[in-house]
């Protein structure tokens, strides 16, 4: 007699079973990474921002009063940024399509350091 050859059905349940545990993990940890990946892109754009800070309050000894003396906003940022703008004392960069629940806006807040370095 002949030997069967190839995989039983309750094998290839098994394996079937087991990818879909490692899904069921690895699908909600990734979505997860796009998400925080996406968000940081928003702290990124705030980068010439706070760069453009720092060097008006070393220049001029005091933060500006207008974001546009400082930094030059372009239209629709990035595909994750949708706003840079000038909010009290300090600026709010919004981002968009992170996948989040609700978009996270961030708020920077210009400080001097007693030494007169921007915090």
């Amino acid at each position: 007699m002949k030997k069967m050859q190839g995989f039983t059905l309750i094998e290839l349940m098994i394996v079937i079973a087991i990818l879909g545990i490692l899904m069921a993990i690895a699908i909600p940890a990734y979505q997860d990474y796009l998400a925080r990946a996406k968000a940081s892109e928003a702290m990124y754009a705030a980068a010439p921002v706070k760069l453009g800070i720092a060097e008006f309050r070393l220049s001029n000894n005091r933060y500006p009063s207008a974001l546009a003396s400082v930094y030059t906003a372009t239209a629709g940022q990035s595909k994750y940024v949708s706003t840079v703008a000038l909010s009290g004392n300090g600026f709010t960069v919004s981002a968009r399509n992170t996948g989040c629940a609700t978009e996270p806006t961030y708020t920077f807040t210009p400080s001097a350091a007693a030494t007169g370095n921007v915090a």
